[in-house]
């Protein structure tokens, strides 16, 4: 869909910092999907978690220990969007600037005024439809939300409107995160689990700082710990970058990375977006590092046109995901309720388990030759553990079993098979449709084809077999191999001579398989005629590093 916030050339009504640069199409959204495809797509992934991964979920209680089954409006929903940040970092301006008007329910001031989760989602008309109400709502993918209970669902609600961005995405646009434990205390809710649960749903989690704002709370620094195993998904965005000069942008952008770096516990370094999204520009802004904000500015809204079109992508790797945590889980079940006594001493054995579930998941490891990274927090999974009898759980099934492993290796990545291959970069002479159709033109060479002089041009494919007859030794073939060939041309040796000095442009008296195709692309030249320059045009190298 067309994204409307990006203004044409000259439009400063509101600032915006990205002027000239136009959203994707209504028809580009999905690039090489359409419709049709992607709705196979996801109802094959319907079809594969409903009779292979979810009856193993319910066997053994996942529900309990980790999230509660999908259902179809769980597996259809639109790629999600999760904006989270301190007060006043700009969440709910970037969600304006996003949709280039206002949404139900917004408020826009300097002191903290998104007070409740907002899910921004597309609808016919401007209407907010209240957390109960949404929770239980089979047509939206929030029916998960019940299990944080009404004090939760009071601070939720789903703003719909009719905007174009809103037909490839929904937003989330969470509560300002203050300082200091009172407000998290005061929620009535666990608001770093509710961040869990929509980071795991969520297509793309934008962490945003405001460039004088770049202390990170004690709340804020659990959330982000939430997001643990969902790195790939993490984008950090650093708003207002045009309220400092060039040089104090520097320093920001260093003092935030060091922040950042004692908080996420990952080798790679995260993406930063050094952006300004402004419904109004203020005039006090800084000027001097304006090419570099559109620029990254444009990389984010690029990253968020193609959401629609790794959709599919991201929800069988979701699922996969799962359904390996699964697995793993049904083991671990299956494991406890083997070790259980038959008869006697079942409370002892019980509290040992408990105790010792660290080595208890270390026994399954081994047994089953699984990786550590696919079992949950032990103390995480302990405290869920106490809540239930463990001699009522369900021994292990190896149909159940199969079933997943068969989703795993073979339905999946079938499913991925069928997933169009992109668009590839064309040559420069493959670009205008109607480049050919000219005749030849005069160069400074002689009337050659426009675009003779370009590597593109080259016929490299045609001339591929004649180099590897002669037997090219750590690819290259020597001069002597290759004095036949080019004297089957006819031309005088003057000529020849001067086709090797400019093919063979290192000078060490061996061809690549690149130069022996330019060789023959210049004797073409010669036999039209064409005077060969004295050295050879950039244009006509190879854009190899090595």
């Amino acid at each position: 869909m067309s994204l409307k916030h990006l203004k044409k050339n000259g439009d400063s009504k509101n600032g915006s910092p990205v002027n000239g640069y136009k959203g994707p199409s209504a028809n580009s959204s999905t690039q090489n999907w359409n419709e049709d495809e992607y709705e196979q797509v996801i109802e094959g992934v319907k079809k594969i978690y409903k009779s292979k991964i979810r009856p193993l979920e319910v066997t053994y209680n996942f529900e309990g220990f980790h999230s509660a089954p999908l259902t179809d409006s769980d597996i259809e929903a639109k790629p999600l969007v999760l904006l989270i940040g301190q007060y006043s970092t700009g969440k709910t301006t970037f969600i304006r600037y996003l949709l280039d008007k206002k949404y139900p329910g917004e408020h826009i001031g300097v002191e903290p005024t998104t007070d409740k989760f907002v899910a921004v989602m597309y609808g016919g008309e401007d209407r907010v439809i209240p957390g109960n109400a949404a929770a239980v709502n089979q047509d939206l993918p929030f029916r998960g939300l019940n299990r944080f209970g009404q004090a939760f669902l009071s601070r939720f609600q789903v703003s719909q409107t009719p905007s174009p961005v809103l037909e490839n995405m929904t937003i989330i646009d969470t509560p300002g995160i203050l300082a200091g434990d009172k407000q998290r205390i005061e929620r009535g809710y666990d608001f770093t689990q509710v961040i869990e649960w929509f980071s795991q749903r969520s297509d793309l989690i934008l962490l945003l700082f405001d460039s004088h704002k770049l202390d990170i709370s004690n709340e804020f620094k659990m959330a982000i710990h939430s997001l643990r195993g969902q790195e790939e998904k993490i984008r950090v965005i650093l708003n207002k970058s045009d309220m400092v000069s060039q040089q104090q942008l520097m320093r920001v952008y260093g003092a935030m990375m060091w922040s950042l770096g004692k908080v996420v516990q990952t080798p790679e370094v995260m993406r930063v977006y050094l952006s300004s999204f402004w419904t109004e520009k203020p005039v006090n802004s800084f000027e001097d590092c304006r090419e570099l904000i559109e620029a990254e500015s444009k990389d984010l809204l690029r990253d968020l046109k193609e959401l629609r079109r790794n959709a599919a992508i991201r929800k069988i790797n979701e699922i996969v995901k799962r359904a390996r945590l699964a697995r793993v889980h049904a083991l671990i079940i299956g494991h406890l309720k083997k070790e259980m006594p038959s008869m006697f001493g079942k409370k002892k054995k019980r509290e040992a388990l408990l105790n010792h579930l660290d080595q208890e998941f270390l026994k399954i490891q081994q047994r089953y030759h699984l990786p550590p990274g696919d079992f949950p927090n032990p103390e995480k999974f302990k405290q869920n553990l106490a809540l239930y009898d463990i001699d009522k759980f369900k021994t292990i099934k190896e149909d159940l079993l199969a079933k997943v492993d068969e989703a795993l290796s073979v339905d999946l990545p079938r499913l991925m098979s069928r997933f169009p291959m992109g668009n590839p970069e064309l040559a420069e002479n493959e670009r205008n449709p109607f480049e050919d159709m000219s005749g030849p033109e005069p160069t400074e060479y002689g009337y050659l084809p426009a675009n003779f002089w370009n590597y593109s041009s080259v016929d490299k494919s045609s001339y591929t077999p004649t180099f590897h007859q002669l037997h090219p030794r750590d690819g290259v073939v020597s001069g002597a191999n290759v004095k036949p060939i080019l004297m089957e041309s006819g031309l005088p040796n003057d000529q020849l001579a001067q086709i090797w000095r400019l093919a063979d442009w290192d000078g060490d008296g061996y061809m690549t398989q690149d130069q022996f195709a330019i060789a023959m692309h210049l004797i073409k030249a010669a036999k039209n005629g064409v005077q060969l320059p004295e050295k050879l045009p950039s244009t006509l190298m190879p854009n190899t590093k090595i």
